[in-house]
Formats: C-alpha cells, sequence, structure tokens
C-alpha cells in the first residue's frame, strides 16, 4: 500500500505578509479551491491508499475545506493536527504523520511539502519509481528561499538548509551542489522504521531534514533514484503562486 504525506502546519508569516491578510497558502485560489495548491498536490493522477495532511496554523478552516471541497478522499484522507507549529520546526509535522504511518501496513510513502506546485509528469515518476527517490528542481540556489543538498568527495548525500534564509555553509569538498525537489519517496519501510526510532524526541522539534538525512544519508548512490521536476514552484508568496499560471 501506498500514501501521500503532505505536511501544511507552517504559518504563512511571507505568504500573508505578500497578500496583505493571515492566509493558508496551501488553500489560498484566485477563483476555485482547484487553484489551491493543496488540491493540485493530492489530484495528480496517482491513487494512494491514504492521503495523510498535517495541518496547524488555521486548522478549523483546513479542516472545513477538506471536508467541505475533498469528499473524495472520504474514508482515505487523514487530517491531523499539529498544535506545536508555531513553536516547534518541520520536523515535527512529520513526526506526527510518520507516528500514524507506523500504525498502518504501508510499502512506499511519499512525502512532499504543502507549499509546492509541482508539474504531473515528474510527480508521476517518483509515484511509479520502485525504489527511493529524491527530487531537485532548475531554479537557482538562494539561502533565502532553497533547500539544498550536496554529494561530497564520496558521493554521500549531504541536506542543508538555514532557517533563518541568510547563508549557506559546505566545509568540505564536494562533487555537485542541487536545489532539493522538496518531495522524497520511501520505498523502504522497515529502514524508515529504523530511522525513526534512532531520532531523539528533540531532533523532531528543528526541520524535517533530520529524517531526511538520516534516511538518505545512510543509503548507497544505487539505492535511490534522483529526479528532476520540469516545473517547480516554492510559493513563499504571492508573486510565487502567480507564476503557476504562467506554466
Amino acid at each position: 500500500m501506498k500514501a501521500l504525506i503532505v505536511t501544511v502546519a507552517g504559518m504563512s508569516t511571507r505568504f500573508s505578509e505578500s497578500l496583505g491578510y493571515d492566509c493558508l497558502k496551501c488553500l489560498y485560489y484566485p477563483h476555485n479551491i482547484q487553484e489551491s495548491l493543496l488540491y493540485k498536490m493530492l489530484h495528480h493522477n496517482v491513487q494512494f491508499d491514504y492521503y495523510i495532511v498535517v495541518g496547524g496554523f488555521l486548522f478549523d478552516e483546513l479542516s472545513s475545506v477538506i471536508e467541505k471541497d475533498f469528499k473524495e478522499f472520504e474514508g482515505k484522507i487523514l487530517l491531523i493536527n499539529n498544535e506545536h507549529y508555531a513553536a516547534y520546526g518541520s520536523g515535527y509535522s512529520l513526526y506526527l504523520a510518520l507516528q500514524e504511518v507506523q500504525k498502518m501496513d504501508l510499502d512506499e510513502i511519499i512525502f512532499a511539502e504543502g507549499d509546492l506546485y509541482v508539474d504531473e509528469e515528474s510527480f508521476q515518476k517518483i509515484y511509479h519509481t520502485p525504489n527511493n527517490v529524491i527530487t531537485c528542481n532548475q531554479e537557482p540556489i538562494f539561502a533565502s528561499k532553497a533547500v539544498a543538498f550536496y554529494f561530497d568527495k564520496n558521493n554521500a548525500i549531504h541536506y542543508i538548509y538555514d532557517t533563518g534564509h541568510q547563508a549557506l555553509e559546505i566545509k568540505e569538498a564536494f562533487l555537485g551542489i542541487f536545489n532539493s525537489g522538496q518531495i522524497w519517496k520511501f520505498a523502504d519501510a522497515e529502514r524508515l522504521r529504523q530511522v525513526i526510532a534512532s531520532i531523539d524526541e528533540k531532533e523532531w522539534h528543528g526541520t524535517n531534514l533530520v529524517l531526511i538525512q538520516e534516511y538518505f544519508g545512510g543509503l548507497n548512490r544505487e539505492e535511490y533514484y534522483v529526479i528532476t521536476f520540469r516545473e517547480w514552484i516554492n510559493c513563499n508568496t504571492i508573486s510565487d503562486y502567480e507564476k503557476i499560471k504562467k506554466l
């Protein structure tokens, strides 16, 4: 069985400031719900057994919209409330989702951050690839917005991100650096369980890269695929969102 995890708990600060009012950016749309990021992410032309959505900021609104506008997922969608969304980092939303995942008999999990627009073809490649997957995009790498990863001289992967959006730093020789597509596929359920158990409780209060690094950092290069998105937008502001229309 397969599950899709989407985390949308964050406070959408930059998006709300650019819009002029508090807004949960995964639900923003100019005309109808089909234009929202969450709708697009859940409606790629693939089928999951479970859809796990972790909210927090404006949770009541999220719950109401899912109940009203996502009826086709009834019985398959699990909505989780991250009550610590303002105090903890993105890792805690992923932690809450994975606690539910471990109760299910799943073979594969795709995890996507909820502020993304990605093209259909690339997402289907992730879904159909019978292996672990990391993703990258073709955007320039700026510390103000990018999650990046690089391969060291031994071809091991390392993720880097600055929560202050100031500067990225690499203190070793590396073979290549890439802008992460912020969607990952975990195809080894047993390995995922072991990695979850190995992470200290306080580490989950940081970014979701703790889990990502532990899982993929311990794999050999041939144990996962790298898929590059043809179209990819990280919607930090309303101007980012409006780029979708141009595509």
